[in-house]
């Protein structure tokens, strides 16, 4: 059955003490490795280790979402060997990873543009994420080859051809066709390694996301770390357009 999530813009969701859906941005694995004098890759290396542990601290904090930023349209303009070992990580972290998600009780979803990959990753992506489909405990969802403006254009062209005769669209008729719409939208949006930007992620998602930044590079984001930001999360008013007394009455 499809679940439908509300709109932040069109009604007013729930505002649960522990975020539902976490959204989180992984950057710094580079700068990480290039303060210990090692190749940008073991940064990489370092970050899936990492979203191992973050996983487990979503289950255990109720956390029923989580989407990572792995790999955005913009990210091919890095250097070409980079991008390489970024691919073959991709490809080892499904072989190695999927099983353990699916013995946990996780669902695994790839959301992104997945025609600039090879047959063995497509094969690997849609191998996982049928083998997870039924686990209901923590829904992981990872963006490769995704940007906020592609999802929207996809989304776009999927009503019209779906609706090849009609010449209006709503909100609601768009966000069906959006990556994310088995997801309600992110209560908490969460970036490491300094910089405080979006970069091209969500956009259509995030409009009414609570955004936290830290310094704190991906590699060293622990247990520790994620409840720093969900307890910022926990001081935030979230109004969505109402006024601080209107959250007051009765």
């Amino acid at each position: 059955m499809i679940r439908k999530f509300f709109s932040s813009t069109a009604e007013i969701p729930e505002a649960p003490p522990v975020p539902r859906h976490i959204a989180i941005i992984m950057d710094g694995n580079g700068r990480w490795a290039k303060k210990r004098l090692m190749p940008r890759v073991a940064g990489h290396v370092q970050g899936v280790e990492r979203v191992r542990d973050v996983i487990k601290a979503c289950v255990e904090r109720g956390v029923e979402y989580l989407t990572l930023f792995a790999f955005s349209s913009e990210n091919w303009r890095r250097p070409p060997e980079e991008v390489t070992r970024l691919m073959e990580l991709f490809v080892l972290a499904l072989e190695r990873e999927v099983g353990k998600l699916h013995k946990n009780g996780i669902r695994l979803k790839i959301i992104g543009d997945l025609s600039r990959f090879d047959d063995k990753l497509r094969r690997l992506i849609w191998d996982g994420e049928a083998m997870t489909a039924g686990n209901t405990k923590l829904t992981l969802t990872v963006a490769a080859n995704y940007g906020g403006r592609w999802d929207i254009m996809q989304a776009v062209n999927a009503w019209r051809a779906a609706h090849p005769r009609s010449h209006e669209i709503t909100e609601a008729a768009l966000a069906e066709h959006l990556s994310m719409a088995y997801a309600p939208e992110p209560d908490l949006f969460i970036r490491t390694g300094g910089e405080k930007r979006i970069s091209n992620f969500l956009l259509w998602q995030l409009a009414y996301t609570e955004l936290y930044f830290t310094d704190t590079l991906w590699p060293d984001f622990d247990g520790g770390c994620l409840d720093e930001a969900i307890a910022s999360y926990q001081k935030r008013e979230r109004r969505f357009g109402r006024t601080s007394e209107q959250l007051v009455q009765p």
